[in-house]
């Protein structure tokens, strides 16, 4: 049998127990939300860091594939441009083919063609602060 004094502490236990649950009510609602912001601001910097990746990969192989095209024997250096400019507005649009520019140099007695594009940086989604993205494509010719 239980004495009238151990009831009474089993009471008091209960009740403090009660009072804490009361206490912590809600706080599983308020870590999710703490909790999922953080997540979702992680994977939201992952994702525009690919846009970011994915913007300058493109202007790199469009500023390749323009020098390349320009360089061929029966093509200058402003065919080379334009086709740069081109795969720039087909694949990334318009704001990113602003700035293309070509610049035949001699190496070694060699004829070079360098493509030059500069473009917004993506910071927000596409959105950025114009010409921080500048990338180059170099492609050699015959003499």
């Amino acid at each position: 049998m239980r004495s009238a004094g151990a009831g009474k502490v089993a009471d008091e236990v209960a009740a403090g127990r009660r009072q804490r649950e009361d206490a912590e009510r809600g706080s599983a609602v308020v870590d999710f939300v703490l909790v999922g912001a953080v997540l979702t601001l992680l994977a939201m910097s992952i994702v525009q860091l690919a846009v970011i990746l994915h913007v300058r990969n493109t202007l790199i192989d469009a500023a390749s594939s323009g020098a390349r095209y320009g360089a061929l024997a029966d093509r200058t250096a402003g065919e080379g441009q334009e086709r740069a400019r081109e795969l720039v507005q087909s694949t990334l649009g318009a704001d990113y083919a602003g700035s293309v520019t070509a610049e035949e140099t001699r190496d070694g007695g060699r004829r070079t063609l360098t493509i030059v594009i500069s473009a917004p940086m993506p910071v927000l989604g596409l959105i950025g602060p114009s010409g921080s993205l500048r990338v180059q494509g170099h492609a050699s010719a015959g003499p």
